[in-house]
């Protein structure tokens, strides 16, 4: 499954800074028609993500009933990404056959 959308880049302070992108409602709800197959545990989504050109792995984090997607550091130096900015963000997720 490839999801596509923009979205602004946020900070989540925490015990480390995270910079976190919030996955629209309606991606939201076709990651969760298929959450239970491609889920490793805790609503954890294993995703492979783009920005401009650098892809990367991550997972993407459940929050208040949607999902948020981390912007790695390795993704925010290569796009000269910050806080604020808003980012075309390409999702993929391999889909297990149930």
């Amino acid at each position: 499954m490839e999801l596509s959308f923009e979205g602004e880049v946020c900070e989540w302070r925490g015990p480390a800074p995270f910079h976190f992108v919030t996955v629209p409602d309606d991606a939201a709800d076709a990651i969760a028609d298929v959450a239970s197959l491609v889920t490793y545990g805790w609503g954890m989504i294993p995703v492979t993500l783009t920005v401009g050109d650098t892809t990367v792995t991550t997972s993407l984090w459940p929050k208040d009933g949607a999902y948020v997607v981390p912007i790695k550091k390795r993704v925010q130096d290569a796009e000269r990404v910050a806080i604020g900015d808003r980012i075309e963000v390409r999702l993929t997720l391999e889909v297990r056959a149930p």
